[in-house]
């Protein structure tokens, strides 16, 4: 399960892929991927099949092969590719892998549930579109 606060290597990843794979006319390499993102391309492999298996990305092989979108940038939300690599959000609030309290007495109130629930509802609102398009804007 994973914790929308903390975003691991593995998902940092596949969303700069994806944001490539967005931009790209045509399929790109893995290959490709990885040097443009300064990344092991093997590592970038097992990615990009997680992003396959929840049907994101597909994959040709040969000549003029590579990976692609498996639908239009503006019908994926990042939320699909955070789920896709690192499980569904978790729902408390606890920072905590073993949660100690039950969150009545945390020495950080509902702030950290508020603050999960704020980056889950941007993530399940931002298209890889609209994420795209904002990066250009900055």
């Amino acid at each position: 399960m994973g914790d929308v606060l903390r975003v691991s290597e593995r998902t940092a990843l596949g969303m700069h892929a994806m944001v490539l794979l967005s931009e790209a006319n045509g399929a790109l390499s893995s290959g490709t991927m990885a040097e443009r993102l300064r990344a092991s391309q093997a590592h970038l492999s097992k990615v990009l099949e997680r992003l396959a298996s929840a049907g994101l990305v597909e994959s040709r092989r040969g000549a003029g092969g590579g990976y692609r979108l498996a639908k239009p940038a503006g019908k994926i939300v990042l939320l699909d590719v955070y789920e896709a690599l690192e499980g569904s959000p978790r729902r408390d609030g606890c920072l905590f892998a073993s949660p100690v309290c039950d969150g009545g007495g945390c020495i950080l109130g509902d702030r950290i549930e508020r603050a999960r629930r704020d980056v889950q509802k941007a993530l399940a609102t931002t298209t890889l579109a609209q994420a795209v398009a904002r990066q250009r804007r900055s």
